[in-house]
């Protein structure tokens, strides 16, 4: 039976903003449904998380490091990182059961230097759901990436007068609409004149 799969997202910031607590729901309702695992890594171990992440199911906190935690099987674990030579496959399932979110580019160069083994995405920037749910295609749908349906930098209507480009890519739904956690349309509109600064 093979080992299930574990995306793990390393949360850097001691504060979690109303965007990313919608992120995190999403990735931990998705991987349960998928029969995987989400674990969010949080640094420092003082982090305050929002109520709905507390109660939220299939999410599970670990306070230390990825290198602790899989310092014995660390040729398990892929490390998702832009500056990665190679793009992620439907063959590295074989090859990794762990999958690695960096919360900063640093920390990402970090890990490199630690031998982690690293692989791509693509050029676009994506959102922390996004680039979960594309790597679980790839692995757990055993999709190219290549094949799987993009949208890249969406205008959300936020009135009848206004629309607000998204500086991200995302999966494109059935309609042809970005695949966003759920509440997160609300968020935008409702905050799109502060910025998303404020929302992360």
């Amino acid at each position: 039976m093979p080992t299930p799969k574990t995306y793990v997202v390393e949360h850097l910031d001691p504060e979690c903003g109303p965007w990313s607590t919608l992120e995190y729901i999403a990735i931990a309702q998705e991987s349960t449904a998928s029969g995987a695992q989400f674990c969010l890594s949080l640094a420092p171990r003082g982090s305050e998380l929002p109520e709905p992440l507390h109660a939220c199911e299939g999410l599970q906190i670990e306070y230390r490091s990825v290198e602790d935690v899989y310092r014995d099987r660390k040729h398990r674990v892929c490390l998702l990182d832009p500056g990665a030579k190679e793009e992620l496959s439907p063959k590295d399932d074989g090859d990794f059961d762990v999958f690695v979110f960096g919360g900063i580019l640093d920390r990402t160069s970090e890990l490199r230097k630690k031998g982690f083994a690293g692989r791509k995405l693509g050029p676009v920037q994506m959102t922390t759901d996004t680039a979960v749910r594309v790597t679980r295609m790839v692995i757990q749908e055993q999709i190219p990436l290549k094949d799987i349906p993009y949208i890249d930098h969406p205008e959300i209507r936020v009135d009848e007068h206004e629309s607000t480009e998204m500086p991200f890519r995302y999966v494109k739904d059935a309609q042809g609409r970005p695949v966003m956690p759920e509440g997160m349309i609300d968020l935008i509109k409702k905050d799109s004149e502060k910025g998303f600064g404020d929302l992360l």
